[in-house]
C-alpha cells in the first residue's frame, strides 16, 4: 500500500474562492502549476467553517487522480486590504496591536447573513449579543459563519454595545 503522507508536500498561496454552500474551493499555489481543491472538511479540521477569498494559505497538499488536493491547512493569514482598509466604525483607526492585546473570549454565533453584512454571537456567561460586522469577518479571514459555529472573539466597546474587533477559530484559540 503507498504511504500518500510521504508524496505530500507543503504549498502556500491563496485562496481562488471558497463556496461553504458548495462544501469546496480552490487554492492559487504561489510556485505556479493546477489549481488546489480545498474541501469544507479539510478547513473544518482546521477549525473554520469558511475562509475568506484572497486569505494567504498554507496547506499541506497531495496528488490524486483527480488533480492536487489540500489535506491538511496549516495556516491561513487573512487578505491583505488594498490601500489604506476604510475604517469600520467603531473601531475607528484602532491600532492592531491593542486589539491583538485583547482578551480572546468564548463565543457561539447566533446568526450572520452575508448578504445584510452583520450577525451576531453570544459570548458564554454573558448576556448581551456581540454584533459583527463582515469586514471585520473578511479581514479576520473569514467569508461566513454559521448559527452555532463556535468562535473567540476580540470585543470592543462600540457605540452601540459590544462589537467583535476580531474573530479567530475557536480550534487555533488554543495557539494564540
Amino acid at each position: 500500500m503507498n504511504d500518500l503522507r510521504a508524496e505530500a508536500r507543503t504549498v502556500t498561496g491563496r485562496v481562488k474562492w471558497f463556496d461553504p454552500g458548495k462544501g469546496f474551493g480552490f487554492i492559487v499555489d504561489q510556485e505556479g502549476g493546477p489549481d488546489i481543491l480545498l474541501h469544507a472538511n479539510v478547513l473544518r479540521n482546521f477549525g473554520q467553517g469558511s475562509v475568506a477569498d484572497n486569505a494567504g494559505i498554507t496547506v499541506v497538499v497531495q496528488a490524486t487522480p483527480r488533480g492536487a488536493q489540500a489535506v491538511e491547512v496549516i495556516e491561513i493569514v487573512p487578505p491583505e486590504a488594498e490601500g489604506r482598509p476604510a475604517p469600520i466604525e467603531d473601531l475607528g483607526e484602532t491600532d492592531p496591536e491593542a486589539l491583538a492585546a485583547l482578551p480572546l473570549e468564548p463565543a457561539r454565533v447566533k446568526w450572520f447573513d452575508k448578504g445584510k453584512g452583520f450577525g451576531f454571537a453570544n459570548v458564554w456567561g454573558r448576556p448581551e449579543d456581540v454584533f459583527i460586522h463582515i469586514e471585520v469577518l473578511r479581514r479576520s479571514g473569514f467569508a461566513d459563519l454559521a448559527a452555532g459555529e463556535a468562535v473567540c472573539l476580540r470585543v470592543i466597546e462600540g457605540r452601540r454595545g459590544r462589537m467583535a474587533a476580531q474573530v479567530v477559530a475557536w480550534d487555533m484559540a488554543l495557539s494564540r
